[in-house]
């Protein structure tokens, strides 16, 4: 019998072999997604300190949209950007966590530097 692959072990890996390479600081911090099937979230993390200085998702009780798609990811991509700006922050690392840069992820990035978060 075949064994199907873990895609999520993948992702895993993937992610690993691109933390290796980056790294945030407080100046430029890392912007950090994860996604679940019917969430996504945002960090901003400063990986010297070992400190979250920012973060949004689309399960917090004022987010109206489903994070479960483009839109969402969206909206979440320019909440992070917004609570970057007010703790003035403009420039990120982007860590797209061993996704695809595809679908939701792609659009929270353009949400991201929509409200002006350069990367």
């Amino acid at each position: 019998m075949v064994s199907k692959p873990n895609s999520n072990q993948a992702r895993i890996k993937r992610h690993a072999r691109v933390r290796s390479k980056i790294s945030g600081t407080a100046a430029c911090p890392r912007l950090d997604v994860f996604r679940s099937n019917s969430n996504i979230y945002a960090q901003l993390i400063d990986d010297v300190n070992g400190v979250t200085l920012a973060a949004a998702s689309s399960n917090e009780k004022d987010f109206e949209i489903s994070g479960g798609n483009a839109e969402g990811a969206r909206k979440v991509g320019q909440l992070i950007a917004k609570r970057a700006a007010e703790k003035g922050i403009t420039e990120v690392v982007f860590d797209r966590g061993g996704y695809i840069y595809h679908g939701r992820v792609k659009e929270l990035a353009e949400g991201a530097r929509e409200g002006g978060l350069k990367f």
